[in-house]
């Protein structure tokens, strides 16, 4: 995601410029009743497009709950006053995913449960988000919850204990 919307606010900034224009990227760049402005996220890895994706989506949705915090931290400044659980929103402070519930953190499309598999849409990035770190942190809790590392394996003074016959009292 990072190139294909870092190179468009480029363009977008130089073509504003040399009309005498202001483009701006954030969540909420005038006050008063309406939506803002965000940075939905279509998002999936194979497994959610295989066979079976739709319970993989789920899983990763809920690793994402877990971490709500960490993930709006990443999501852009300001984002505060667009995530207001109003216009199609969730509550900054409040994690919930659905099947095309526009007002959840994470919306699965409709066609994503119809056909057991596709993407994922996270609605909380703003638009002044920095692509590299919101795709960078969905990864890491992708792969944190898809691939989690294996117990860290005991010293060998500890396995030997373990396994010694105890001693006769």
């Amino acid at each position: 995601m990072g190139d294909h919307l870092t190179m468009p606010r480029y363009i977008m900034l130089r073509i504003t410029e040399s009309h005498n224009c202001i483009c701006s990227f954030s969540p909420k760049p005038m006050e008063g009743d309406w939506n803002g402005a965000g940075c939905h996220t279509n998002f999936s890895v194979t497994p959610m497009r295989e066979e079976g994706g739709f319970d993989v989506i789920t899983k990763v949705c809920e690793a994402f709950g877990k971490v709500a915090a960490e993930h709006i931290a990443e999501y852009g400044e300001g984002n505060d006053k667009r995530l207001t659980g109003k216009h199609e929103t969730c509550d900054i402070n409040t994690f919930k995913f659905g099947v095309a519930n526009r007002g959840a953190s994470i919306r699965i499309p409709r066609e994503t449960e119809k056909d057991g598999k596709g993407y994922m849409e996270d609605r909380r990035p703003a638009a002044n988000c920095d692509p590299y770190r919101v795709t960078a942190k969905m990864m890491k809790t992708t792969g944190e919850c898809l691939n989690p590392e294996p117990e860290a394996e005991a010293k060998p003074e500890e396995a030997a204990a373990a396994a010694a016959p105890a001693a006769a009292e």
